[in-house]
């Protein structure tokens, strides 16, 4: 049956992609994909009420919406795999892997964090997952996935290099520099732009001429494609042939997996700049709702195993909540200048 979406949000999205999972995506790893990205959307949602509540520390950007780039591209990378993020990296931590107790204890500050409370929600960072950190500084990651790709050309472990960024990241210098260096060395590494068309609260096409971004590729001799942002499985198959090409010495691709913001760029920004009766029927093609239909008549699922499902990931944020907030505890003070040098520098 195809997916009821409306003609007039089609005509304004493009790159929609109808829902159809490939063939090397079992049933099960389907149910998986499904169950993280609803644990991503119960864990950013619930941010956002601990935020309003003052009950965690600093900002808190949500990945609302964006849950399919996040488990389509890591559902295609190896566990030995490195990504690098952004500061709205929650989805993509989750999505490799990482425990959602140590995230929510890193954004209560506590010391059984990940970053032992001095991180907080931009800088989360599970090296054991390969995740490699998320970061405030918009485009910053770019250089981290270089090195990181470099690293495995060197050793030729077979490994791949993710990188996550947004549209904002790429009229920074890093972000050509890096690329083009990848380019020329041809190094196993994938650019994954998540253009959601707005940098804050500056829209793409008010600081780029061409806002398909993918087409940048040609200019570094590099293949580019554009992708259904909404859809984990376009996101998956497109990854999936980037990481295939890196790891088979064809080197770098610029990967465009195009969406719309449907929040703020914070979880307290009340979005003055823009229409929200514009953004409302966008909601239409955010992933849950399409994913969860596609999963019944497909017959990939009943309605009884996708409701366990969705009460799992509610089950999972809210233990992550009460551990964070019952059971752990503030860094001690001695503490206070650990993890500021590399192991054997000396403090002076």
């Amino acid at each position: 049956m195809p997916e009821r979406i409306p003609k007039e949000i089609l005509d304004k999205f493009p790159c929609y992609t109808p829902l159809k999972a490939p063939a090397d995506l079992s049933a099960e790893r389907q149910l998986e994909m499904y169950r993280k990205i609803h644990l991503i959307r119960e864990f950013d949602t619930k941010v956002r009420d601990l935020w309003m509540a003052n009950a965690i520390y600093g900002l808190a950007h949500a990945y609302v919406g964006a849950e399919a780039i996040a488990v389509g591209a890591c559902e295609a990378l190896r566990p030995d795999d490195c990504i690098t993020s952004t500061h709205r990296g929650h989805g993509h931590t989750i999505a490799k892997g990482a425990d959602v107790n140590k995230m929510m204890a890193e954004l209560f500050g506590k010391y059984q964090g990940y970053n032992r409370g001095k991180g907080g929600s931009m800088h989360i960072a599970d090296v054991e997952h390969g995740m490699l950190g998320a970061t405030g500084i918009v485009g910053s990651g770019m250089p981290l996935a270089v090195g990181a790709a470099m690293a495995a050309d060197v050793l030729e472990n077979g490994r791949v290099a993710l990188c996550f960024h947004g549209d904002g990241g790429t009229n920074q210098g890093v972000w050509h520099e890096s690329i083009n260096m990848a380019a020329a060395w041809n190094l196993p590494v994938v650019f994954l732009i998540e253009n959601n068309q707005l940098a804050i609260a500056t829209e793409i096409g008010r600081v780029s001429r061409e806002t398909d971004l993918h087409k940048r590729a040609v200019g570094y001799g590099i293949p580019g494609i554009q992708v259904d942002g909404f859809n984990p499985f376009t996101v998956y198959e497109a990854v999936k042939e980037a990481a295939k090409r890196a790891r088979g010495g064809q080197g770098p691709t610029l990967i465009e997996a195009r969406i719309l913001r449907l929040l703020g760029h914070f979880v307290a920004d009340d979005q003055w700049y823009r229409d929200l009766a514009a953004v409302e029927p966008f909601w239409q093609l955010e992933p849950i709702p399409r994913m969860r239909r596609y999963l019944l008549e497909s017959g990939m699922a009943d309605a009884e195993q996708v409701d366990a499902i969705e009460a799992q990931a509610k089950a999972e944020i809210a233990e992550a909540v009460r551990y964070a907030s019952e059971d752990c505890t503030e860094p001690p003070i001695e503490t206070l200048y650990e993890d500021l040098y590399a192991a054997g520098e000396i403090l002076k």
